[in-house]
């Protein structure tokens, strides 16, 4: 797998951080289950954030800090033993811990919401940021509506492709686009195209119907 489009340099070096709110950062996370690329360059943040703080002034903890770490310790290995589990099987699943846990399961376990005419989708997380995070499915060979956008807005293809413009998007892709963008992607022919979108503020839509619609939807 080929991966062409990544979060900018500053999204990857928050989340390392710690800085990013729970929707940009779970698309981060999923996406970095899937690229490589990425998932070395936030270890490596990572890595150079702790030789910094350990520069910086212990701090006292609680009674309880040990065990509470120990347990996120004993948390973390058991998700990374069960997506090991889950690659060993005949057909990997589609969606990558911890998007997985968000859903509750893989593609075939997923309850979609209509979203329009064609699409569907399913909202996962409404931060206290404003930030919306949900998965989207459309349908293979057709187009989403026109759309700009009123801040920022970052989509992971999962499953399937998209065009938009000169540039295509594949699984592990991560299209990003702000409010100077107007598009209307389109999903290409054979699998239907899934996606993690997440969104900061509602989106501009040019057709009259998305714009009706778009209070019942929250989009």
């Amino acid at each position: 797998m080929r991966i062409d489009h990544h979060p900018s340099e500053d999204i990857l070096l928050a989340y390392a951080a710690g800085d990013l709110p729970e929707s940009w950062s779970l698309l981060v996370a999923t996406h970095i289950a899937l690229c490589p690329v990425c998932r070395a360059d936030v270890s490596t943040a990572e890595a150079i954030g702790g030789s910094l703080l350990a520069d910086e002034t212990p701090a006292v903890l609680s009674s309880d800090a040990l065990a509470a770490t120990l347990m996120r310790v004993q948390a973390d290995d058991t998700a990374v033993e069960a997506e090991s589990a889950a690659h060993d099987h005949a057909t990997p699943p589609i969606l990558p811990q911890p998007l997985r846990g968000y859903c509750g399961g893989d593609l075939d376990d997923l309850k979609w919401k209509a979203l329009g005419r064609n699409a569907q989708h399913i909202p996962l997380v409404r931060g206290a940021d404003g930030a919306t995070a949900r998965l989207l499915k459309i349908p293979a060979g057709q187009p989403v509506p026109t759309h700009g956008h009123n801040g920022l807005e970052l989509t992971l293809v999962l499953q399937g492709s998209f065009v938009d413009g000169e540039s295509r998007f594949g699984r592990g892709d991560v299209e990003t686009a702000d409010d100077a963008v107007e598009h209307q992607p389109v999903a290409e022919p054979g699998l239907d195209c899934i996606c993690l979108a997440v969104t900061d503020a509602p989106l501009r839509f040019r057709s009259p119907f998305a714009r009706l619609v778009q209070p019942l939807i929250g989009i």
